[in-house]
Protein backbone atom coordinates (compact mmCIF):
# COMPACT_ATOMS: atom_id res chain seq x y z
CA UNK A 1 0.00 0.00 0.00
CA UNK A 2 1.34 3.37 -0.83
CA UNK A 3 2.72 5.02 2.38
CA UNK A 4 0.91 8.28 1.73
CA UNK A 5 -2.78 6.86 0.73
CA UNK A 6 -2.26 5.08 3.95
CA UNK A 7 -1.47 8.37 6.14
CA UNK A 8 -3.62 10.06 4.72
CA UNK A 9 -6.85 7.30 5.50
CA UNK A 10 -5.84 6.91 9.50
CA UNK A 11 -5.82 11.16 9.00
CA UNK A 12 -9.49 10.97 8.00
CA UNK A 13 -10.26 8.55 10.50
CA UNK A 14 -9.13 10.07 13.30
CA UNK A 15 -10.85 13.69 12.21
CA UNK A 16 -14.15 11.24 11.77
CA UNK A 17 -13.60 10.43 15.60
CA UNK A 18 -12.50 14.20 16.96
CA UNK A 19 -15.42 15.46 15.17
CA UNK A 20 -18.03 12.98 17.52
CA UNK A 21 -16.15 13.44 19.98
CA UNK A 22 -16.75 17.27 19.77
CA UNK A 23 -20.82 16.60 18.88
CA UNK A 24 -21.36 14.48 21.64
CA UNK A 25 -18.89 16.00 24.55
CA UNK A 26 -18.85 13.68 27.93
CA UNK A 27 -21.43 11.25 26.17
CA UNK A 28 -20.80 8.74 28.91
CA UNK A 29 -21.17 10.95 31.82
CA UNK A 30 -23.70 9.97 34.97
CA UNK A 31 -26.61 11.46 35.81
CA UNK A 32 -26.37 13.73 39.43
CA UNK A 33 -29.63 11.89 41.51
CA UNK A 34 -31.42 14.32 43.31
CA UNK A 35 -32.09 18.68 42.80
CA UNK A 36 -28.80 19.79 42.81
CA UNK A 37 -29.18 22.88 45.48
CA UNK A 38 -27.20 25.29 42.42
CA UNK A 39 -29.30 24.53 39.70
CA UNK A 40 -32.63 25.12 41.87
CA UNK A 41 -31.21 28.67 43.31
CA UNK A 42 -30.24 29.60 40.03
CA UNK A 43 -34.12 28.47 38.36
CA UNK A 44 -35.59 30.08 40.95
CA UNK A 45 -33.43 33.19 40.39
CA UNK A 46 -34.95 33.37 37.05
CA UNK A 47 -38.75 32.64 37.91
CA UNK A 48 -38.34 35.64 40.73
CA UNK A 49 -36.78 37.65 38.43
CA UNK A 50 -39.81 37.21 35.31
CA UNK A 51 -42.30 37.28 38.03
CA UNK A 52 -41.38 40.61 38.88
CA UNK A 53 -41.73 42.37 35.78
CA UNK A 54 -44.81 43.67 35.78
CA UNK A 55 -44.87 44.25 31.59
CA UNK A 56 -42.91 42.65 29.25
CA UNK A 57 -43.26 41.60 25.42
CA UNK A 58 -40.98 38.30 24.23
CA UNK A 59 -39.89 36.97 20.65
CA UNK A 60 -39.37 33.38 20.37
CA UNK A 61 -38.51 30.62 17.79
CA UNK A 62 -39.95 27.11 18.64
CA UNK A 63 -39.51 23.97 16.96
CA UNK A 64 -41.79 20.73 17.25
CA UNK A 65 -40.55 17.42 16.28
CA UNK A 66 -42.94 14.78 14.90
CA UNK A 67 -41.85 11.65 14.61
CA UNK A 68 -43.10 8.89 12.10
CA UNK A 69 -43.92 5.47 12.27
CA UNK A 70 -40.95 4.88 10.39
CA UNK A 71 -38.83 6.80 13.80
CA UNK A 72 -37.85 9.08 11.40
CA UNK A 73 -38.30 12.68 12.63
CA UNK A 74 -39.49 15.68 11.20
CA UNK A 75 -39.39 19.41 12.44
CA UNK A 76 -41.55 22.08 12.22
CA UNK A 77 -41.46 26.05 13.09
CA UNK A 78 -43.85 28.17 14.98
CA UNK A 79 -42.00 31.43 15.76
CA UNK A 80 -44.08 33.43 18.63
CA UNK A 81 -44.40 36.59 20.04
CA UNK A 82 -46.31 37.58 23.24
CA UNK A 83 -47.17 40.49 25.85
CA UNK A 84 -47.66 40.43 29.20
CA UNK A 85 -49.36 43.05 31.18
CA UNK A 86 -49.34 41.82 34.60
CA UNK A 87 -51.90 40.69 36.97
CA UNK A 88 -54.40 40.05 34.57
CA UNK A 89 -53.88 41.10 30.67
CA UNK A 90 -51.53 38.83 27.73
CA UNK A 91 -52.11 38.65 24.42
CA UNK A 92 -50.05 36.33 21.81
CA UNK A 93 -49.27 35.30 18.65
CA UNK A 94 -47.83 31.81 16.76
CA UNK A 95 -47.47 31.52 13.28
CA UNK A 96 -45.69 29.28 11.51
CA UNK A 97 -45.82 25.92 9.57
CA UNK A 98 -48.22 23.86 11.74
CA UNK A 99 -50.15 26.84 13.10
CA UNK A 100 -51.40 30.61 12.77
CA UNK A 101 -53.42 31.72 16.28
CA UNK A 102 -53.77 34.86 18.59
CA UNK A 103 -54.19 33.91 21.95
CA UNK A 104 -55.66 37.20 24.36
CA UNK A 105 -56.96 37.52 27.35
CA UNK A 106 -57.93 41.04 28.59
CA UNK A 107 -58.62 40.12 32.64
CA UNK A 108 -62.10 38.47 31.87
CA UNK A 109 -62.21 36.40 28.88
CA UNK A 110 -60.08 34.14 26.80
CA UNK A 111 -60.12 34.30 23.06
CA UNK A 112 -58.65 32.14 20.45
CA UNK A 113 -58.64 33.45 16.96
CA UNK A 114 -56.92 31.71 13.97
CA UNK A 115 -56.66 34.33 11.02
CA UNK A 116 -56.23 31.47 8.34
CA UNK A 117 -59.68 29.83 8.76
CA UNK A 118 -61.86 32.96 9.96
CA UNK A 119 -63.06 31.53 13.62
CA UNK A 120 -62.68 32.55 16.51
CA UNK A 121 -64.08 30.81 20.07
CA UNK A 122 -64.16 33.15 23.02
CA UNK A 123 -64.99 32.14 26.40
CA UNK A 124 -65.33 33.71 30.49
CA UNK A 125 -61.80 33.42 32.73
CA UNK A 126 -60.33 33.98 35.62
CA UNK A 127 -59.56 37.20 37.15
CA UNK A 128 -55.29 36.58 37.24
CA UNK A 129 -52.86 35.54 34.46
CA UNK A 130 -51.81 32.39 36.65
CA UNK A 131 -55.23 31.43 37.08
CA UNK A 132 -56.08 31.91 33.08
CA UNK A 133 -52.78 29.86 32.44
CA UNK A 134 -53.85 26.91 34.66
CA UNK A 135 -57.51 27.31 33.71
CA UNK A 136 -56.38 27.25 29.43
CA UNK A 137 -54.40 24.30 30.18
CA UNK A 138 -56.62 21.83 32.35
CA UNK A 139 -59.84 22.98 31.01
CA UNK A 140 -59.30 23.68 27.18
CA UNK A 141 -56.18 21.70 26.24
CA UNK A 142 -55.07 24.90 25.25
CA UNK A 143 -51.59 25.72 26.28
CA UNK A 144 -50.07 29.75 25.36
CA UNK A 145 -46.93 30.45 23.88
CA UNK A 146 -44.23 30.47 26.66
CA UNK A 147 -46.68 29.84 29.37
CA UNK A 148 -44.02 27.83 31.33
CA UNK A 149 -42.23 31.55 31.97
CA UNK A 150 -45.21 33.54 32.73
CA UNK A 151 -45.94 32.29 35.88
CA UNK A 152 -44.96 34.32 39.13
CA UNK A 153 -44.03 30.99 40.90
CA UNK A 154 -42.79 29.60 37.71
CA UNK A 155 -39.83 27.66 39.47
CA UNK A 156 -42.17 25.89 42.17
CA UNK A 157 -44.66 24.69 38.79
CA UNK A 158 -41.25 23.35 36.80
CA UNK A 159 -40.13 22.03 39.62
CA UNK A 160 -42.73 19.72 40.79
CA UNK A 161 -42.68 16.84 38.65
CA UNK A 162 -38.29 16.83 38.60
CA UNK A 163 -37.00 14.10 40.05
CA UNK A 164 -33.62 15.42 39.41
CA UNK A 165 -31.47 18.65 38.24
CA UNK A 166 -28.02 19.89 37.99
CA UNK A 167 -25.52 22.24 36.38
CA UNK A 168 -24.96 21.24 32.95
CA UNK A 169 -21.97 24.09 32.68
CA UNK A 170 -21.35 27.37 30.60
CA UNK A 171 -22.77 27.97 27.32
CA UNK A 172 -23.44 31.36 24.57
CA UNK A 173 -27.28 31.38 22.95
CA UNK A 174 -27.47 34.07 20.65
CA UNK A 175 -24.62 35.68 21.81
CA UNK A 176 -25.83 36.24 25.30
CA UNK A 177 -23.78 33.81 27.87
CA UNK A 178 -25.82 31.73 29.69
CA UNK A 179 -25.41 28.66 32.28
CA UNK A 180 -26.86 25.70 31.36
CA UNK A 181 -29.70 23.73 33.72
CA UNK A 182 -30.67 20.03 32.87
CA UNK A 183 -33.92 18.42 34.71
CA UNK A 184 -35.45 15.19 34.56
CA UNK A 185 -38.97 14.08 35.44
CA UNK A 186 -41.36 11.30 35.66
CA UNK A 187 -42.70 12.26 31.69
CA UNK A 188 -40.28 14.72 30.49
CA UNK A 189 -36.83 15.68 30.66
CA UNK A 190 -36.07 19.43 29.81
CA UNK A 191 -33.80 21.70 30.06
CA UNK A 192 -33.10 25.65 30.23
CA UNK A 193 -30.81 28.06 29.73
CA UNK A 194 -30.18 31.15 31.78
CA UNK A 195 -28.84 34.30 30.94
CA UNK A 196 -25.82 35.32 33.36
CA UNK A 197 -25.19 38.74 35.11
CA UNK A 198 -28.05 40.52 36.69
CA UNK A 199 -30.76 39.50 34.40
CA UNK A 200 -31.17 35.75 34.75
CA UNK A 201 -33.95 35.51 31.69
CA UNK A 202 -34.41 31.84 29.81
CA UNK A 203 -32.93 32.34 26.88
CA UNK A 204 -33.13 28.67 25.14
CA UNK A 205 -35.46 25.92 26.34
CA UNK A 206 -35.70 22.16 25.28
CA UNK A 207 -38.13 19.18 26.21
CA UNK A 208 -38.29 15.84 25.39
CA UNK A 209 -41.42 13.61 25.80
CA UNK A 210 -40.15 10.69 27.67
CA UNK A 211 -43.38 8.87 27.22
CA UNK A 212 -43.64 9.26 23.27
CA UNK A 213 -42.32 6.87 20.88
CA UNK A 214 -39.01 8.43 19.19
CA UNK A 215 -38.99 10.44 22.15
CA UNK A 216 -39.84 13.93 20.40
CA UNK A 217 -38.45 17.49 21.33
CA UNK A 218 -39.96 20.89 21.75
CA UNK A 219 -37.29 23.86 21.51
CA UNK A 220 -37.92 26.99 22.30
CA UNK A 221 -35.20 29.76 21.20
CA UNK A 222 -35.82 33.34 22.73
CA UNK A 223 -34.60 36.32 20.17
CA UNK A 224 -35.68 39.15 22.30
CA UNK A 225 -37.22 40.26 25.66
CA UNK A 226 -38.69 44.00 25.61
CA UNK A 227 -39.04 45.03 29.35
CA UNK A 228 -40.43 48.59 28.46
CA UNK A 229 -43.21 48.18 25.88
CA UNK A 230 -45.82 50.62 25.10
CA UNK A 231 -49.20 48.54 26.24
CA UNK A 232 -53.18 49.49 25.98
CA UNK A 233 -55.85 47.77 27.22
CA UNK A 234 -57.14 47.81 23.47
CA UNK A 235 -53.88 45.70 22.75
CA UNK A 236 -55.70 42.80 24.33
CA UNK A 237 -59.39 42.73 23.88
CA UNK A 238 -60.93 41.11 20.48
CA UNK A 239 -63.04 42.49 18.35
CA UNK A 240 -63.97 39.85 15.39
CA UNK A 241 -63.60 40.43 11.58
CA UNK A 242 -66.89 40.90 10.13
CA UNK A 243 -66.43 37.62 8.16
CA UNK A 244 -65.08 35.97 11.19
CA UNK A 245 -67.18 33.12 12.37
CA UNK A 246 -67.32 32.31 16.14
CA UNK A 247 -68.06 28.81 16.99
CA UNK A 248 -67.26 26.21 20.41
CA UNK A 249 -64.19 26.69 22.09
CA UNK A 250 -63.40 23.21 22.79
CA UNK A 251 -63.95 22.16 18.83
CA UNK A 252 -61.60 24.89 18.37
CA UNK A 253 -58.56 23.09 19.79
CA UNK A 254 -59.51 19.60 18.92
CA UNK A 255 -59.39 20.66 15.36
CA UNK A 256 -63.12 20.17 14.50
CA UNK A 257 -64.35 23.35 14.33
CA UNK A 258 -68.04 24.21 13.28
CA UNK A 259 -68.90 27.41 12.50
CA UNK A 260 -72.37 28.98 14.42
Amino acid sequence: MDPGHFLRRMFAACAAIFVVAAIWPQLGRSQPTGIQPEAEKLLRRMGDYLGSQQKFSVSTENTIEAVLTSGQKLQFDNPATAIVSRPNKMRAHRKGDLTNQEFLYDGKSLTLYSPKEKLYATTAAPATLEEMLDFAREKLDVIAPASEFLYKNAADKMLKEASSGFVVGQSVIGGVKCTQLAFRGGEFDWQVWVENGARPLPRKFILTSRKVTGEPQMTVLVKSWDFAPKLTDAEFSFTPPKDAKKIDFLMLTSGSAKAK
